[in-house]
């Protein structure tokens, strides 16, 4: 399921160019075009959802594998053991300008609390 106006749905399939860092059958992971840490991800879907808000019951599991993807992609780029952060910004008001659900992998710097 895409959206035909949706600028992550274009770049998983292959419609918009992106430096692409995994692609695999339920997920896509990029580097961020206005990084805010030294390594920064974009870990989605390609399944559209607009938000968070909009996760279902068997979204789940593919949740679950938005995680472990960026957990493994930490690994691969030398920042598992030093710390990184995963946010999801969800409406306009937590900083969301995309909407298509996604998980920003930050690190390669120390983080702050609270962040925002």
């Amino acid at each position: 399921m895409t959206h035909p106006d949706c600028l992550f749905c274009k770049i998983a399939a292959g419609q918009i160019p992106a430096q692409v860092v995994h692609q695999d059958g339920e997920a896509v992971a990029f580097v961020d075009i206005n990084p805010q840490a030294p390594t920064h991800l974009l870990v989605i879907p390609r399944k559209h959802l607009a938000t968070a808000n909009e996760l279902a019951p068997e979204d789940e599991v593919l949740v679950g594998r938005l995680f472990r993807l960026a957990a493994k992609l930490a690994a691969e780029h030398g920042i598992a053991e030093s710390g990184w952060r995963a946010v999801v910004n969800t409406n306009r008001g937590a900083g969301q300008t995309v909407f298509h659900l996604h998980l920003h992998l930050l690190g390669g710097r120390p983080m702050t609390w609270p962040p925002g």
